[in-house]
C-alpha cells in the first residue's frame, strides 16, 4: 500500500498552545500535539511533515513549494483563517488536496471567527475536536488521496510458452500434421 505524504501546517500563535485559554484550547502543549498527531498519522500509515509560521509570507512560500512535496494538507492557520486572502490562494496554488481543523470550535466563538476564507477550497474542515480533530482531518485526507491516487492494478506476469507435455494435457497441442519440423543443420563436408 502506498504511504502518502502529508504537511500538517500550523499557523500564527498555534507554538503558543499550553499558554492559551484552556477553555477553548486545552491544555497540550504544541509540542504535545505534534506528537500526537505523529502517531496518528503513524497509525494510518501516512509520512507527516510539521510546518509552523507566525509569519504569513513564510506560510504563502511553504504553501507554493508544496506541489511534488506532498501529497496532502491538514492546515490550522489560526487567526489567519479568517481574513488571510493571500494564504487561501497560495493553499489553491499547491495543487493539493486540504483539510482544515481547528482545535476549538470555532462556530460557538466570537462572531469574526466564523468565517474561513479557506473552507471553500478544502474537503472537509473539522472544529471543537482537540487533537483528535488531528486524527480526523488525516483520516479523511488518506480516504481522499487513495479515491485520487489508486494503487496501480498488478500486471500480470507474462505466460510463458508452454512446453509440449503441458499443451498436450491442456489440449492446446496442434494437430500432428501441423507440427512445425526442425532439422538438424548438415555438417558440410570438407574439401580435401
Amino acid at each position: 500500500m502506498r504511504r502518502f505524504r502529508v504537511a500538517v501546517v500550523h499557523g500564527v500563535n498555534l507554538d503558543q498552545l499550553g499558554r492559551r485559554d484552556p477553555a477553548h484550547y486545552g491544555g497540550t502543549t504544541f509540542r504535545d500535539l505534534e506528537r500526537q498527531v505523529a502517531d496518528f498519522a503513524g497509525e494510518l500509515d501516512l509520512i507527516p511533515r510539521f510546518f509552523q509560521t507566525n509569519y504569513e509570507g513564510a506560510l504563502v512560500e511553504y504553501l507554493h513549494r508544496a506541489e511534488g512535496l506532498v501529497d496532502g494538507i491538514v492546515i490550522n492557520p489560526g487567526a489567519w483563517t479568517h481574513y488571510a486572502w493571500a494564504i487561501r490562494d497560495a493553499l489553491e496554488l499547491s495543487g493539493v488536496p486540504a483539510v482544515e481543523v481547528h482545535l476549538s470550535d470555532v462556530s460557538k466563538r466570537e462572531p469574526w471567527r466564523h468565517h474561513s476564507v479557506i473552507a471553500a477550497l478544502c474537503i472537509a474542515t473539522i472544529t471543537g475536536r482537540g487533537a483528535a480533530g488531528y486524527r480526523d482531518a488525516l483520516e479523511i485526507l488518506r480516504d481522499e488521496l487513495r479515491l485520487r491516487q489508486p494503487e496501480p492494478e498488478p500486471t500480470p506476469a507474462p505466460v510463458a510458452a508452454a512446453d509440449r507435455d503441458v499443451a498436450l494435457a491442456e489440449g492446446n497441442a496442434a494437430p500432428a500434421d501441423e507440427e512445425e519440423t526442425v532439422e538438424a543443420p548438415r555438417e558440410e563436408e570438407s574439401a580435401s
